[in-house]
């Protein structure tokens, strides 16, 4: 871990401030893998992106290979793939991470019936378990559909993490652990947002995938 937060001072010496809170949420992350949890992540317009981004580095190789196991490989030949080329040899192992903003059935029918702003949270209410992370990225903090995202995590005792900027939203007072970008422009703030997430994936991929 330490080599890659290393590398993200080195290469935006301005996050300078940001690497303990980074590392706290691989070391997090980390955990949370080894025990089988899963992490959550909501954002809202190029956040929304960044979210399903995040998702896509962690539910399949990144940097590194993830081939499945020996072990793996034979279950899948039992259960049908015995083609020339098994199917098995080009799936990836993956992390698991789930986008709120994957459902759009559940989350426009929630918001026409009930209230949109709650629908991050209806998620984590029905998918999340004591343990588990949520990553709610929201440049100006102040996003109201992520700070009740956070409400709801913390009656579930999901561990929370805001990615954020310097304008001390409101969501802050909600989040276990902030990481605030000193940037207060919207699209700056997401340039920084970038490197830091493919940190955390980078890390933890390391951690679980050895090369």
């Amino acid at each position: 871990m330490k080599t890659y937060l290393d590398e993200l001072e080195a290469r935006y010496p301005v996050l300078k401030g940001n690497i303990p809170a980074i590392g706290e949420l691989i070391s997090d992350m980390i955990a949370l893998y080894r025990s089988s949890g899963t992490f959550f992540v909501a954002g809202n317009g190029g956040s929304g992106a960044d979210a399903e981004h995040i998702c896509g580095e962690l539910l399949k190789g990144f940097c590194r290979k993830r081939p499945l196991g020996a072990e793996d490989l034979e279950k899948l030949k039992q259960c049908g793939d015995t083609g020339s080329v098994p199917f098995g040899t080009q799936l990836q192992n993956g992390l698991r991470a789930v986008s709120l903003l994957s459902h759009p059935a559940l989350t426009t029918a929630f918001g026409n019936d009930v209230d949109a702003d709650l629908a991050f949270a209806q998620q984590l209410w029905s998918l999340g378990r004591s343990g588990d992370i949520f990553l709610g990225i929201s440049t100006g903090g102040n996003a109201a559909n992520i700070r009740k995202a956070f409400i709801t995590a913390r009656a579930k005792n999901i561990k929370t993490c805001l990615l954020t900027g310097n304008r001390h939203g409101c969501c802050e007072e909600f989040a276990d652990i902030v990481i605030a970008v000193p940037e207060k422009e919207t699209y700056r703030i997401q340039e920084l947002h970038l490197p830091i997430y493919h940190t955390v994936c980078l890390a933890v991929e390391a951690e679980f995938f050895k090369e």
